[in-house]
């Protein structure tokens, strides 16, 4: 399942990917060492193994052209400049 635009422009700084498979990455360890509730063991192993696949594998590494949001057009379809 790949990343929506809006997600992809809010991920695209690397902090915050890191910031989330950090916190994956914690909470596998709390569930492993001292919960140990197997459901949630693999639930969160799995979701720390899409996490990372997600934001350091398939990631765009460029930025995507239309990035950036085109000025409105005139909603009668004319093609005007500002004065």
């Amino acid at each position: 399942m790949a990343l929506k635009e809006n997600d992809l422009i809010w991920f695209r700084p690397l902090w915050r990917r890191v910031a989330v498979v950090v916190f994956l990455g914690l909470w596998l360890g709390w569930e492993i060492l001292f919960s140990g509730d197997q459901f949630w063991v693999i639930l969160v192993g799995a979701a720390l193994a899409y996490a990372l696949y997600t934001f350091f594998y398939a990631f765009p590494k460029s930025e995507t052209e239309n990035e950036q949001i085109a000025p409105p057009r005139p909603a009668d379809g004319e093609n005007r400049q500002d004065p």
